[in-house]
């Protein structure tokens, strides 16, 4: 995945290019995290583009829940 300068708009041709990419690397367990790092754009953008489109589902968050103990 290509580091894109920060703040760069894209194009409508490197929007769908950029989407196929960015959500192939979601798909297949990246986390948002560290999409937005491997790409040079911020978490907000990466979050952005996949919630623009409805074939995306999210992941939940993760991590321990607080349950009582008997």
């Amino acid at each position: 995945m290509p580091v894109q300068p920060y703040a760069k708009r894209l194009d409508p041709g490197e929007h769908g290019e950029t989407f196929a990419r960015i959500a192939r690397a979601y798909d297949d367990g990246a986390s948002i995290r560290a999409i937005a790092v491997k790409t040079g754009r911020s978490y907000g953008f990466i979050h952005r583009l996949l919630a623009e489109r409805p074939d995306v589902t999210f992941r939940g968050r993760g991590g321990a829940n607080r349950r009582r103990t008997t």
